[in-house]
């Protein structure tokens, strides 16, 4: 059993077969599915090294191990290896890793059967492939006249960065109406998914008032912080006209799978993005006309230097942040969603079941291969009728998604004096960039409620 696993894992390493893991009490899981987490975890392991390039507390630190500058002076990265840390460094790293995944895509374009041999290199030749990838990352710090290249990529950056969150509200607004469709779908047969959705319905409309009054106690002061005041009215505003509209008769009439379920979700989303600008706002202070001093006239309560709100805002954000890449990455590539994201088309199933994990593509693992010649973890050879997913769109999105991560951690256009451990505070571009995502997003629900009574010979998806 040991050498067979050896063999299959080095097969997966240098060869076409399908990755799994070692213990052959791990559940079944598909070839489709394992190719995905594998370049998802490429992805983790570069943006983790770029978390490592924006911190200076474990630069520091890094500089108490012995030989340190010895090892830098070897690589010729300076005395303190100055050149693999702070902003410039990360946008290389990341360009190389933008590169990886940009590749991938023209690579794969109109790959339908997995029987291709370009299909075998995208499943398959994974220690081939991480050598690429680090050439990739590691030929960015060669690049000629890099002053012009950071100019440059920055701004390809920050439009690539944009084009990711576009798709990632996109793929939220989808996931809720996937989420009530499915659900709503369970109450023909069992009166109980009324309960499910009260409740959760009741769930997400209380996080989303609960955050409302803390960032109001928080974020605004009885007098100063106007554009807060005014900002919080607004998003809260557009949020329960969404919700009314969600639930009106001529909405209704057209788009019976609407609820307050969608809307909640939208809630939610638009309350955290809220909580996370005003938790990025900079200090704002005023001339005293008496004393002719700086008064401080609105500030976070974050910004104050506890560390542990500090730390709470960082540590969430950063899981939040991480957790919508990965999840934009990988579920942007399914069936439904890159028909929502009209990349390709699908067939509507009339009959669906309504389930909790809905997020998963139904499927019948009976009618696909199990490939239990190896031992360790069994493989379902999901793709031998042809491919289940667009590999040049998963890649596509990946490389976005490079891109969002390079601007995100490097504090988008605030790069010189960013660190990691300030990502979510003191910066206006990324408020407004976080203001800005509110109103797209809620313009995209709003799209999908009206759209079929603005275009009523045309056929939606939800």
């Amino acid at each position: 059993m040991s050498r067979s696993w050896c063999l299959s894992q080095l097969a997966c390493c240098c060869g076409s077969a399908a990755c799994s893991l070692c213990c052959s009490w791990c559940p079944k899981i598909k070839q489709s599915t394992g190719t995905r987490f594998m370049y998802a975890l490429y992805f983790l392991l570069v943006t983790v090294i770029c978390v490592i390039m924006m911190s200076p507390t474990i630069t520091d630190q890094m500089k108490e191990i012995t030989y340190f500058k010895d090892l830098c002076s070897g690589i010729k990265a300076g005395e303190e290896c100055e050149t693999l840390v702070g902003y410039s460094a990360v946008y290389k790293v990341c360009f190389g890793m933008a590169c990886f995944f940009f590749i991938f895509a023209i690579f794969t374009i109109r790959v339908n059967s997995s029987r291709e041999c370009r299909a075998y290199v995208h499943n398959g030749f994974w220690f081939l492939k991480f050598v690429v990838l680090l050439a990739c990352c590691v030929g960015g710090f060669f690049l000629p006249d890099q002053d012009t290249f950071l100019q440059v990529w920055r701004y390809v950056g920050a439009a690539g960065g944009f084009l990711f969150l576009v798709i990632q509200l996109m793929l939220l607004v989808e996931f809720a109406h996937k989420w009530n469709k499915n659900w709503t779908s369970g109450t023909k047969r069992n009166k109980l998914w009324y309960a499910a959705l009260a409740l959760v319905t009741l769930c997400l409309y209380s996080v989303a008032v609960g955050a409302l009054l803390l960032m109001c106690l928080f974020h605004t002061a009885p007098e100063g912080c106007i554009l807060n005041k005014v900002l919080l009215g607004v998003n809260s505003g557009l949020c329960l006209i969404v919700s009314l509209l969600a639930i009106s008769p001529c909405v209704q009439k057209l788009k019976p799978n609407s609820g307050l379920l969608q809307s909640g979700v939208i809630s939610v989303y638009v309350m955290y993005l809220t909580f996370s600008a005003l938790a990025s706002q900079p200090v704002e202070d005023e001339k005293d006309a008496a004393s002719h001093a700086n008064v401080t006239i609105c500030a976070s309560a974050f910004s104050s230097g506890l560390q542990f709100e500090d730390k709470l805002v960082t540590g969430l954000g950063t899981v939040i942040l991480f957790g919508c890449v990965l999840y934009s990455c990988l579920v942007s590539t399914t069936r439904s969603s890159t028909a929502a994201l009209r990349v390709c088309k699908t067939t509507l199933t009339e009959n669906e079941v309504a389930r909790c994990c809905f997020c998963c593509e139904q499927g019948n693992d009976a009618d696909h291969t199990v490939d239990a010649r190896r031992g360790g973890q069994k493989v379902i050879m999901d793709e031998n009728e042809g491919t289940v997913y667009s590999y040049s769109f998963f890649h596509f999105v990946f490389f976005l998604g490079s891109l969002y991560v390079m601007m995100t951690v490097t504090n988008w256009f605030h790069y010189d004096n960013a660190k990691i451990e300030k990502l979510f505070h003191g910066s206006w571009s990324v408020y407004w960039i976080k203001m800005a995502s509110c109103w797209a997003c809620i313009l995209l629900y709003t799209w999908t409620l009206v759209a079929p009574i603005v275009c009523p010979k045309r056929e939606f998806l939800h």
